[in-house]
């Protein structure tokens, strides 16, 4: 078996100053994390957006976090977003060739399906190259044949599930899962023995974010109020045009201050847009340290990716949703429904995006400071900023389980296994 080097630790600071009692809250948040009885060795696959790969990146820490012996390896296609995020991160990506099925019409779908056994042989050999104890599906297509290679070879599985309403390939995978772990408690369609509610694993700088407190509270009088717009890794067009026209249309609009993330195609014609409104503006096509853009929003404008609705719950941001209207199962809106549902955030629709309504509802909240704490104050009752650990802990109880050939029982009752106690002092 290949042991490999230990991994270091990575180390996140904030870019902005913090004050002490903030930092020993933020220790104190990490503290009790239990580490793994003897080392891990985990695959993660999938990823393909942000929205499934910041979550296996957030496990990925949590585990490296718990000994620097454990490895973890990430086994995908391969797209540009992924390496370019994995290897910021640190992480090694090993990839497959494999297609989504989706939206692709029968005939390519028939050559996907041909091809699909030779992407299961693809990933059992990246499997008994790394001799994983434990594979993670996150969810999307190229997990697939991954978790059917592991089946295969007899490793324990689980499945990451973010969004209120399953994905196709997470729906097809369930019976081969160990432990599904599901972002929202709503979320149906698995068999609940094996479903722990953990909510989404979030990256480290953000959960650090969340412990030193980063709750919305009115703004003072000499700040400008500060609005985050953020369509989702790739930006959103239709939510860049709508704020770029909105920004006229904003009452004393030299009160308000943007942080505009765009994606690449908008980044140009939206930081040009702040200029000819006089509107004071931050504009990147992306941001690598959202930590530090979250902690400066009183108000966010965004999708309603499982991802970004955990980390807005996290942080106890008010936030206006707007779904994308095409995503699988139209499962923006269902996740930003459950946000509405509890009185944590608004929502508009694509079709009722305008840049009239966009404004106006900036305008109110910007104007009603109790109205902006009402929806901090619910966001922050559904977060789970814990979620990364709480999924390691029965990870560890899983491997724990399967190397004693003892069952690891407790599946949704988030207990925690030998392999994961602390070891005496």
């Amino acid at each position: 078996m290949r042991t490999g080097g230990c991994m270091p630790i990575l180390c996140f600071q904030l870019a902005s100053p913090v004050d002490p009692a903030a930092d020993a809250r933020a220790a104190a948040a990490e503290a009790g994390r239990p580490a793994c009885g003897r080392p891990l060795r985990v695959v993660i696959a999938g990823g393909g957006t942000g929205g499934h790969l910041f979550p296996g990146i957030a496990v990925a820490e949590e585990i490296r976090a718990r000994g620097a012996c454990n490895q973890v390896l990430f086994v995908s296609r391969g797209n540009e977003f992924e390496r370019a995020a994995l290897a910021r991160a640190g992480f090694t990506l090993e990839t497959i060739s494999v297609e989504g099925l989706k939206g692709r019409g029968l005939r390519n779908q028939a050559r996907v399906i041909i091809h699909l056994p030779g992407s299961v042989v693809q990933s059992a050999r990246r499997l008994r190259g790394f001799r994983p104890d434990l594979v993670i599906g996150l969810g999307s297509y190229s997990a697939g044949p991954v978790v059917v290679a592991a089946w295969l070879l007899r490793i324990p599985i689980a499945l990451c599930e973010q969004n209120t309403l399953p994905g196709i390939t997470n729906r097809v995978l369930a019976r081969l899962a160990d432990r599904i772990f599901t972002s929202f408690e709503q979320t149906g369609g698995f068999d609940p023995h094996r479903v722990l509610w953990t909510g989404n694993p979030l990256r480290r700088e953000i959960v650090r974010a969340a412990a030193r407190g980063t709750a919305a509270h009115p703004p003072a009088p000499h700040r400008l109020f500060t609005v985050l717009v953020i369509g989702g890794s790739q930006g959103a067009h239709s939510i860049n045009m709508a704020v770029a026209a909105a920004l006229e249309r904003l009452p004393g609009r030299n009160r308000f201050f943007f942080i505009h993330q765009t994606g690449t195609a908008d980044e140009a014609q939206v930081r040009e847009a702040y200029r000819r409104a006089g509107t004071d503006a931050r504009v990147q096509a992306f941001f690598d340290d959202m930590d530090v853009q979250y902690r400066q929003a009183d108000l966010a404008v965004c999708r309603a990716g499982a991802t970004t609705v955990a980390e807005i719950t996290a942080l106890g941001k008010p936030a206006v949703y707007i779904p994308f209207p095409f995503a699988a199962d139209d499962h923006q809106r269902l996740n930003a429904q459950r946000m509405v549902e509890a009185g944590a955030a608004e929502m508009i629709a694509e079709d009722q995006l305008s840049a009239e309504r966009l404004g106006e509802r900036i305008g109110f909240y910007a104007s009603h400071p109790e109205a902006l704490a009402r929806l901090a104050e619910r966001a922050a009752r559904l977060g789970k900023p814990d979620a990364a650990q709480r999924i390691v802990n029965e990870c560890c109880r899983l491997v724990a389980g399967r190397s004693t050939g003892q069952p690891a029982d407790g599946a949704g009752r988030g207990e925690t296994g030998r392999a994961c106690q602390r070891p005496p002092v």
